[in-house]
């Protein structure tokens, strides 16, 4: 991909519930676009990796990322979660 910017993949987790993060959302342009709008209204954080976001882009809508990208993904989740804790006023 040449525009890094035209790509866009959305992640959920739930420990509780899931084994492994999901896809929940991917898209090229317009549609990534739209999937940034979603997550700043919601104060969902946004991280760019362009690498793994091409990666990633490989994985189907809905299914959990494959064993060899759990080490990227949990930097990310790892950085959101800390955001989270210094948002809820977690720093002590």
């Amino acid at each position: 991909m040449n525009d890094e910017a035209e790509l866009a993949i959305a992640l959920k987790y739930d420990k509780d519930k899931d084994s492994a993060p999901r896809v929940v959302a991917k898209g090229m342009r317009i549609k990534a676009e739209k999937i940034r709008e979603i997550a700043k209204k919601y104060n969902i954080p946004i991280m760019r990796n362009v690498p793994l976001a091409n990666t990633l882009y490989r994985v189907d809508v809905g299914h959990e990322i494959p064993e060899e990208l759990y080490d990227a993904v949990a930097e990310i989740l790892n950085f959101v979660y800390a955001l989270q804790q210094e948002q809820a006023g977690g720093n002590r």
